[in-house]
């Protein structure tokens, strides 16, 4: 009994099928076509963007903690507080952070390589 349900996948799926076999080869040769230069830059802009958010959170964390009465606080301790929290950040990022800044450097590099080869694509 033939109730009418197609079992043939439209054309549209076979384009997406044929980009995203596509972005794995890109994703396995680890985004050729970038120079080291470039794999340097999106890693540091990742972390710099990693460290930005932590020390965002840092200080949204920071003003739900009431205020120290043993110091006296003060406009000096707020300064040294803010340093404090900066490094902390920075100690974060360098240990690897929350893993975001991987994630980020993934992403620029798999645009970047899709940028290049669509230009290369384009240009030939």
């Amino acid at each position: 009994m033939d109730i009418g349900i197609q079992h043939n996948m439209p054309l549209v799926m076979d384009s997406s099928a044929e980009k995203a076999k596509n972005l794995q080869r890109q994703m396995a040769a680890g985004g050729a076509g970038l120079t080291e230069k470039q794999r340097q830059q999106a890693k540091k802009a990742a972390q710099d963007f990693e460290g930005l958010f932590i020390s965002m959170m840092v200080k949204s964390m920071r003003e739900t903690v009431g205020k120290d009465e043993l110091t006296g606080g003060g406009r000096g301790e707020e300064i040294y507080r803010s340093l404090l929290d900066q490094e902390y950040v920075a100690a974060a990022v360098k240990r690897g952070g929350f893993g975001l800044a991987k994630l980020i450097e993934k992403d620029i590099i798999r645009q970047e390589s899709q940028r290049i080869s669509t230009n290369k694509d384009v240009g030939e």
